[in-house]
């Protein structure tokens, strides 16, 4: 059963002997998101000790007590409480109050019964595939960040087409000539990589997608391979604004002979499960597979 309106959040189930301590997390610059953890935090309170709420993006959660975090937003707030959450990372309930949502899938109107159910420890914890991605200068790292969607190389301005060395460990694979090159995780294979033209992978698969960006080059296809392999990119003379871009935040600018490193992360994303929530159900309902795609209205 899911709850339709306030009456039924606040009394339609009793609060749950455990009670876990929660994060709660989502982003101030979407006006309703705010608006709606104000609604919907009594709600939360029955299942949970809010230990912290964080709607700026600014706290480090890695040190933070707490067994569950409940993100409110889009697929971009999920993003950055795994980035908050460094190699600590907790099981997220992701709560959909954006568009698409292929992360954040639950609906405000769930939540108090999944809250229930994880509470009773009646729900699944699915861990996904993340990423270290560090960049090598003159044989230091000087940038290193954690991710979940992506790591992707961008041309910049003048925007002349790049050379972009590979290496899978340590054997040179291909020169592409391109716009830039993405490397995509599983759960990162439905955002920037498929409308680069990738492959869909299912979220909890052990792989890295390679996808160039407009390549010169027809014969230029995306590549699948094992996560537990190492990646890394040399650019002997990228453009004055050719970037590191890690889930659509600019790591860095690149310098000529700089190589960028991707490899299994030492942490996986733990998502909480929804039930009657399936991976080809999203994708249906998501991608607008049968002719027709819905978003959700702001």
């Amino acid at each position: 059963m899911y709850y339709r309106d306030m009456t039924q959040l606040q009394n339609a189930v009793d609060c749950p002997v455990r009670r876990p301590r929660a994060i709660l997390l989502g982003a101030s610059h979407r006006p309703h998101v705010p608006a709606e953890a104000d609604r919907l935090r009594p709600a939360v309170e029955r299942f949970v000790d809010v230990v912290l709420a964080d709607f700026t993006g600014a706290e480090d959660l890695s040190a933070v007590e707490a067994e569950v975090a409940i993100v409110l937003g889009g697929d971009g707030s999920v993003l950055r409480a795994a980035r908050q959450m460094g190699n600590r990372q907790l099981p997220v309930i992701a709560v959909n109050l954006g568009k698409l949502g292929f992360l954040a899938d639950i609906s405000p109107a769930e939540l108090p019964y999944v809250l229930e159910s994880f509470c009773a420890g009646k729900l699944l914890i699915i861990e996904h595939l993340m990423f270290e991605c560090t960049v090598w200068h003159g044989g230091r790292c000087t940038y290193r960040q954690i991710g979940l969607n992506e790591t992707a190389i961008h041309a910049g301005p003048p925007f002349t087409i790049l050379e972009v060395n590979l290496y899978v460990d340590a054997e040179l694979v291909t020169t592409y000539s391109c716009d830039g090159l993405i490397v995509s995780t599983p759960v990162g294979s439905t955002a920037h990589c498929l409308s680069a033209g990738g492959p869909i992978l299912r979220q909890e698969l052990q792989a890295f997608v390679v996808l160039p960006i407009s390549p010169h080059t027809l014969t230029n296809r995306p590549v699948v391979d094992s996560a537990d392999r190492v990646y890394e990119m040399l650019l002997p003379q990228p453009n004055p604004g050719t970037a590191v871009v890690v889930d659509g935040r600019v790591l860095c600018t690149l310098q000529p002979g700089d190589r960028v490193r991707v490899q299994k992360a030492q942490t996986n994303f733990k998502l909480v499960a929804a039930p009657g929530h399936s991976y080809y159900r999203t994708l249906r309902e998501k991608l607008g597979w049968g002719g027709r795609r819905e978003l959700k209205q702001d």
